[in-house]
């Protein structure tokens, strides 16, 4: 009998940075400095996003919204299950350990 087990990698999670650097900056064939001065932000900003230093956040979120021309809640989104995907990582443990409630 045999005893092989299935390893199961799980990938980095992906930073919104790499998506706007990747899908968005690269896509549409634009700098961080047009990206920046086009939505009113300092450079470093955009820089510090694209490289995973920096979170997306609301303010960020709509003004990339409105400058791509999609919904804002797209950027939080990707901020937020980045987020929830490093959480879950650093404390699986202890979620597991939480028993759920019982409703009678």
């Amino acid at each position: 009998m045999s005893n092989s087990s299935t390893i199961t990698e799980k990938w980095a999670p992906i930073h919104p940075g790499e998506v706007l650097m990747e899908d968005f900056i690269n896509g549409f064939g634009i700098t961080q400095n047009k990206l920046a001065v086009s939505i009113g932000v300092p450079p470093r900003r955009i820089n510090e996003i694209v490289h995973g230093k920096r979170a997306i956040t609301a303010d960020t979120a709509l003004r990339l919204g409105r400058y791509f021309g999609i919904d804002p809640q797209f950027w939080l989104n990707l901020q937020s299950h980045y987020e929830l995907e490093l959480a879950e990582d650093r404390v699986a443990e202890q979620i597991a350990a939480i028993t759920p409630l019982q409703v009678a």
